[in-house]
């Protein structure tokens, strides 16, 4: 139990960040639940079938490869996790009536992510033990919600734009692209040092994802204050 609790503790951490951060409109906490199951349950799912449709053609078996880590990390994982992901928020969130501002699309990519997340953590931290839950604590979840609010921010904008498609799939490109990046130098530990790179990727991508949040508050269609502000200007 203990591992358990630990495993998930993160994760419900960043929930709460989020649901504090989104100021002005939440969103019903049903539908919050229901993202976040959907992440948990189905974009494993669509993970697991996409891995084996990726990864088997490609027979990536060189793991002293710089070239075959690459494609692994941006292609095989980056691409298949962020798109499970992304197809969740693209057909069931952001068609939902109550996705009625930007920020929603941070708070739902959030949610699907961190259900992803969960069920990622406990099978990795009961395999691997109370060093792999405070490890992972401090990595892979945090690094699960950035990637979701860099491609929230983006979808969020989607669907109150007229360029709907791009930004959907500007948020999806995003995503996979951070995410690769941190699990590339990762990947190709063989490399002495080189692991330094998926912190310093992950830092950036934090930093982007701090002013993805602070934009899309301050442009609430419910933040009064923006409102009067963004006229003013």
């Amino acid at each position: 139990m203990t591992l358990l609790a630990l495993a998930i503790a993160p994760v419900f951490i960043i929930i709460f960040y989020i649901f504090i951060k989104d100021k002005y409109e939440k969103e019903p906490k049903r539908l919050l639940v229901y993202n976040f199951l959907l992440g948990a349950i189905v974009s494993i799912m669509i993970t697991t079938l996409l891995y084996i449709i990726i990864d088997i053609p490609l027979r990536l078996k060189n793991h002293d490869s710089v070239f075959e880590q690459f494609i692994k990390a941006f292609f095989v994982v980056g691409l298949s996790e962020e798109f499970s992901k992304y197809i969740i928020i693209r057909y069931y969130s952001q068609p939902h009536e109550e996705y009625n501002e930007p920020f929603d699309g941070i708070v739902y990519a959030v949610m699907v992510s961190m259900g992803f997340a969960a069920t990622e953590n406990v099978m990795y931290v009961l395999q691997g033990g109370m060093e792999v839950a405070i490890i992972r604590a401090f990595t892979a979840v945090p690094a699960h919600a950035t990637f979701a609010i860099l491609m929230g921010y983006f979808m969020g904008k989607a669907k109150f734009s007229k360029n709907r498609v791009f930004l959907n799939l500007t948020g999806l490109f995003f995503a996979v692209l951070f995410h690769g990046a941190y699990d590339f130098f990762l990947f190709i530990d063989f490399i002495p040092g080189i692991w330094i790179g998926a912190f310093i990727s992950l830092f950036i991508g934090i930093v982007f994802a701090r002013k993805a949040i602070r934009k899309h508050q301050f442009n609430s269609h419910f933040n009064i204050q923006g409102e009067q502000g963004n006229k003013e200007l």
